[in-house]
């Protein structure tokens, strides 16, 4: 025999929900509430931005004459207050054309002052005229300062370039000149120490074979120059002796002579110093 619950045969017995049992239990123990999120904080805007922006095309003004141009190469530093970085790099890319057109106008008059070979000279004054200003003068809006770098026309430095070829060339030249005179005089110097050093030595005239056939043909005619010089002392000395008794100078005006004749002879031979 089956029972069936009350309620008829298709109804199962009642069992308490997950919700209801959730109610039930917080009815005596109410569950604590999760703290919710913090807030992110808002974007930093510093005080003021930024951003330096090459221009992607020269600006070309006319050279002297008209008939070549010069190339400038603006860099604008753009600054801003109170903005991020990505707004004031909008802002210069829009303000682009209205920032060249403002170094033209003030490029143009001083560029046509300069001849077309001398775009160094351009470059050094239009920073000087433009150095320290900056565009728009007032107002909140980004504003922008320039540095300008100037180039020569293409056929300009087709011609410059054989006369700084020679330039380079004659320049290098000269130092090489130099280079040697150097060392021809440091070698002179050490070659005549070294003479002067072998010369008082007897058995310098064998031993200087032994550095070479060259050296020691140099070295055998140096001894032989200085030896041709001992005759010039001898003739001296026999005029002081002669003019001694010629002339009946006594003892002390003898010595002065012969001293004056020995001082004669070492002046001639560069041995004043030496002997001093």
């Amino acid at each position: 025999m089956i029972i069936n619950p009350p309620g008829g045969p298709g109804t199962r017995p009642s069992v308490p929900g997950q919700v209801a049992r959730h109610r039930w239990w917080h009815a005596f123990f109410p569950p604590a509430e999760l703290p919710l999120p913090p807030a992110p904080p808002p974007p930093v805007v510093p005080a003021t931005v930024t951003f330096r922006q090459d221009a992607p095309a020269p600006i070309l003004v006319p050279a002297k004459g008209d008939a070549f141009d010069f190339r400038l190469h603006a860099l604008y530093h753009w600054t801003g207050q109170n903005m991020a970085y990505e707004e004031l790099r909008l802002r210069a890319e829009r303000y682009l054309g209205w920032a060249a057109g403002i170094v033209r106008e003030r490029a143009v008059d001083l560029a046509r002052e300069h001849e077309p070979h001398r775009s160094h000279d351009l470059e050094r004054a239009l920073n000087s005229r433009l150095g320290g200003q900056r565009w728009p003068r007032e107002g909140a809006l980004p504003h922008f300062g320039v540095l300008i770098r100037v180039s020569p026309d293409e056929r300009v430095r087709e011609r410059l370039r054989p006369y700084w070829e020679e330039r380079i060339r004659l320049e290098c030249d000269h130092e090489l000149q130099k280079i040697k005179a150097t060392q021809a005089n440091e070698l002179t110097r050490r070659w005549c120490a070294v003479l002067q050093g072998l010369e008082d030595d007897p058995v310098t005239s064998h031993a200087a074979r032994l550095t070479g056939e060259q050296f020691a043909e140099v070295f055998r005619r140096y001894v032989e120059e200085r030896r041709e010089s001992v005759p010039e002392l001898v003739k001296l000395l026999r005029e002081a002796v002669r003019g001694h008794g010629d002339l009946g100078m006594g003892p002390s005006e003898y010595t002065e002579a012969w001293d004056a004749a020995l001082r004669t002879y070492e002046r001639q031979h560069g041995l004043s110093e030496r002997v001093n």
